[in-house]
């Protein structure tokens, strides 16, 4: 009878497999000789006691208190732990939907969008990951569409008023609980803020703490959660800080005939979400959340003007107001998002695939006529799930090939971005939500979310699952109705819902 050899990827699966046992066990393995040397000292403890009464009793003393209280020390500078404890996404009603037809019929209709600009818009959402079941605010409905400060406060008041409601809900706890308040929309600044808004509505207490983040583009909701975590470790132990994120697409919808101003128009759609975190205490216990706080890591590359000027404000030549799109914006995406992941890389990834970086690092560098090429960390042995903002469709496909991650990853982000559209900084909460619907969601699970935004700015923000979702949660989260039908197709063309 003759041996057959395994095949050459499994061998080399599990040669990978085992180096990366062998380094990220290192601790273990090192263990063991001093483990043995251990019990070689207490199987000759009779010999060793007379050698070692000659050592003075101070230096015993010493032997064993620095430690403890280097140890000590480090236990108490270290910072407070932050928890989700639940969050809530904003499920439009059916009267906001709008379809292709609609939207396509609308673009025809609309004064300031001719032929040639009619047929790129199509193109664009054609090809843009949207699907069928999208939502736009009421004001966007109108011929032609309605964009004033009373339009884009109804949207706002929609949206927060829903989420924060419907968490508030969830949590079954009293508004008087709150803390800390910190609300983010980058285009809609009313006087009061947002956060006043929150709290006039809710009735909150007279020494909340509120801040509004504006101006931060799509990343400002992981910017409002590094606020809240910054806030609540300087607060007083169980403290509850509310997150609010949204984007109000009433106020900057674009009346000119720019191209690189329409796509905005064309891509966003109404979200929002709001989360409640806590510091552990009697009050919120860690086992009554659902994630942990593991880190924050945020870059910014506005000193180059390339970057600062790739999704700006502007005013177009005839004095229309919208949000600029420049063609630079996938690659300075792509540079930021390199060098957020270079930070974000050295304080998750495990040793061996630190190890296998710098070793091919250290050889381009030092033999660079040999074409070696720079080995690109896997990411999924840090992580288990994937949160990458759903700016488009264009966006998702450069991320998944910078990580080289795997389709079902970046379906989260995929599937979020057809069912919901781009919904600003609020979409890493629906592609939570999408994970959980689906019941992927386990103890110990790490999250890692990605978020750009004008500056230009790439955030991550990294959660460890430390108590599943509720049984049934699914059913009352913003995939309720239309779960079952994900994931789906998604052509290069016109999307299949």
């Amino acid at each position: 009878m003759t041996m057959s050899s395994p095949p050459p990827g499994r061998v080399k699966h599990l040669k990978t497999a085992v180096y990366r046992l062998v380094v990220d066990n290192l601790l273990a393995v090192a263990a063991v000789p001093v483990l043995v040397v251990a019990a070689t000292v207490v199987l000759l403890r009779d010999e060793l006691l007379p050698r070692l009464g000659a050592v003075r009793h101070v230096h015993l003393f010493l032997a064993a208190f620095v430690p403890f209280a280097v140890a000590t020390l480090r236990l108490l500078r270290r910072p407070r732990g932050v928890y989700l404890v639940d969050y809530a996404c904003f499920r439009p009603p059916p009267t906001c939907r709008v379809p292709f037809a609609t939207y396509a019929e609308h673009c025809r209709l609309t004064p300031n969008i001719d032929d040639g600009n009619f047929r790129f818009m199509t193109r664009m959402l054609e090809r843009s990951g949207l699907g069928d079941r999208t939502y736009v605010p009421h004001s966007k409905l109108y011929l032609p569409p309605r964009s004033g400060l009373e339009e884009a406060r109804e949207e706002a008041e929609q949206v927060v008023f829903a989420a924060v409601g419907d968490l508030l809900a969830r949590t079954r706890i009293r508004p008087d609980a709150i803390d800390i308040v910190v609300t983010n929309c980058s285009g809609f600044c009313p006087t009061p803020s947002f956060a006043d808004m929150v709290v006039n509505r809710f009735k909150l207490r007279g020494d909340v703490r509120a801040v509004h983040v504006s101006g931060m583009g799509c990343s400002a909701g992981l910017i409002a959660v590094e606020v809240a975590r910054n806030l609540l470790q300087a607060a007083p132990r169980g403290a509850h800080a509310l997150v609010v994120s949204t984007e109000t697409t009433s106020f900057f919808h674009y009346n000119g005939t720019s191209r690189s101003m329409l796509l905005p128009t064309a891509l966003f759609r109404m979200g929002g979400a709001a989360a409640l975190l806590t510091t552990s205490s009697t009050r919120s216990t860690p086992s009554r959340s659902r994630y942990r706080l593991s880190h924050v890591v945020r870059t910014l590359t506005a000193a180059d003007d390339r970057a600062y000027r790739c999704a700006a404000q502007e005013e177009d030549g005839e004095g229309n107001l919208g949000v600029n799109l420049s063609a630079d914006l996938v690659a300075v995406a792509g540079q930021t998002l390199k060098a957020n992941i270079a930070t974000t890389g050295s304080r998750v990834l495990p040793t061996s695939e630190k190890i296998r970086f710098a070793l091919s690092l250290a050889a381009r560098r030092l033999l660079p006529g040999t074409g070696s090429r720079l080995y690109v960390p896997d990411f999924r042995t840090a992580f288990e799930h994937f949160c990458i903002h759903a700016g488009g469709r264009a966006v998702i496909d450069a991320v998944q090939t910078s990580l080289g991650l795997r389709d079902e990853d970046v379906e989260p982000s995929r599937m979020t971005l057809h069912r919901f559209g781009n919904t600003s900084s609020s979409s890493v909460w629906y592609e939570l939500a999408y994970i959980e619907a689906k019941g992927r969601a386990r103890e110990g699970d790490r999250v890692w979310m990605v978020g750009f935004g004008s500056g230009f700015k790439c955030n991550s923000v990294v959660w460890e699952c430390v108590g599943p979702p509720p049984r049934g949660d699914a059913a009352s989260g913003p995939w309720a109705d239309s779960i079952h039908e994900y994931p789906v197709a998604i052509s290069n063309g016109k999307n299949m819902a």
